[in-house]
């Protein structure tokens, strides 16, 4: 099942409505990385607020596309990780390094302009 992929402004949302297999996570790799060469799309925020569990390859998988996406000249923020998993990922040593996590979908837009507005400027 495909992950929802709506364009906001310059961005991509990708909300992730149920836990994603791994099949599901290669699929929404390669549905952003299409979009955002369809929209030009300056950034991509994925949503993963009803996630209760984030696993080494869901980690491994996010950090991939984040990375792959920079490569395309789009920034990602991952918004809504909750408490619980942030701390079981702690615990597993699986990190998001070099990917911005914010709180909510307000949050993610004003990093998302935030970060869009001082590569675009050359800072």
């Amino acid at each position: 099942m495909r992950v929802p992929i709506l364009k906001q402004r310059d961005y991509l949302i990708a909300s992730v409505q149920w836990v994603l297999s791994d099949p599901d996570l290669v699929q929404l790799r390669d549905d952003l990385a299409e979009r955002i060469g369809l929209y030009r799309s300056r950034g991509v925020i994925i949503d993963v607020t009803v996630l209760d569990v984030i696993d080494s390859f869901a980690t491994r998988t996010l950090r991939a596309i984040a990375h792959m996406l920079r490569l395309r000249g789009a920034e990602t923020v991952i918004v809504g990780i909750q408490p619980e998993v942030a701390f079981t990922m702690v615990q597993l040593s699986l990190t998001l390094e070099g990917i911005g996590t914010v709180l909510d979908l307000e949050e993610g837009l004003a990093y998302l302009d935030e970060r869009t507005k001082r590569k675009f400027r050359g800072k």
